[in-house]
């Protein structure tokens, strides 16, 4: 489902001069994946909202939104080229203005546990490599097309995502430190036997493969109860 819009990001960024490895390819392609992510989780949130006859606040301003500097379209549901920043000037707005904003998430957020600081943590970490506005544009309209709501596209995301870490190995000596190869996590899992109501903590996190499988295999250990299932998330 994603696989060949991963492979044309990489040969885009491949061109670029902002982003020399396997290593910058992965982390470009993550904060543009995950306004994307947000950006979908948002409208899933304003639905649900809606459905229960509640308002919903974006997180996001208006302006910094998804469809606003990333994919604005016309009334046909096309990017309306009209609108959407291409060049030095797509560049200009997310070195000086976009990023900055996703920054003060962090010093403006009221506990440490909510999403707002996470993002801001995010945003402080990481910067934009990606030299020319035109292959931002490129990668930005082929990320638009991918959609992160249903269960499976969330699924493919992850196992993908995971591929591309451990390819990160090619990139260093130290880029494959950070990746545990799916059937190994799933051993430690069953060796582990975590049961419901146990904590489970997964450090390093990466693509969430201990605490995805420790899900799996709580939920299928034996019939849960609706109790069971809010204990295990």
């Amino acid at each position: 489902m994603f696989e060949q819009s991963f492979k044309n990001i990489d040969d885009i960024l491949h061109k670029d001069a902002g982003a020399a490895s396997e290593l910058d390819y992965v982390e470009q392609t993550s904060w543009i994946l995950f306004l994307k992510y947000l950006d979908d989780l948002e409208k899933d949130k304003k639905t649900e909202a809606a459905l229960a006859g509640k308002p919903y606040k974006f997180l996001i301003d208006p302006k910094f939104r998804w469809e606003a500097w990333a994919a604005p379209k016309t009334t046909t549901g096309k990017l309306d080229h009209n609108v959407a920043l291409g060049g030095d000037d797509l560049k200009e707005f997310v070195d000086h203005k976009l990023f900055p904003y996703l920054k003060r998430f962090k010093s403006e957020a009221e506990h440490p546990d909510t999403i707002e600081y996470k993002i801001g943590e995010i945003f402080n970490e990481i910067k934009n490599k990606i030299q020319s506005g035109h292959n931002l544009r490129e990668v930005l309209n082929i990320v638009d097309g991918m959609r992160f709501r249903s269960q499976t596209e969330k699924h493919e995301l992850s196992h993908l995502y995971e591929a591309k870490i451990k390819n990160m190995g090619n990139a260093g000596r130290n880029g494959g430190e950070y990746y545990t190869p799916r059937p190994l996590i799933k051993t430690i899992v069953k060796v582990v036997a975590p049961k419901i109501g146990d904590k489970i903590y997964d450090g390093a996190v990466g693509s969430a493969g201990f605490l995805v499988e420790a899900f799996e295999y709580l939920k299928s250990s034996k019939s849960l109860s609706t109790r069971d299932m809010i204990a295990a998330v």
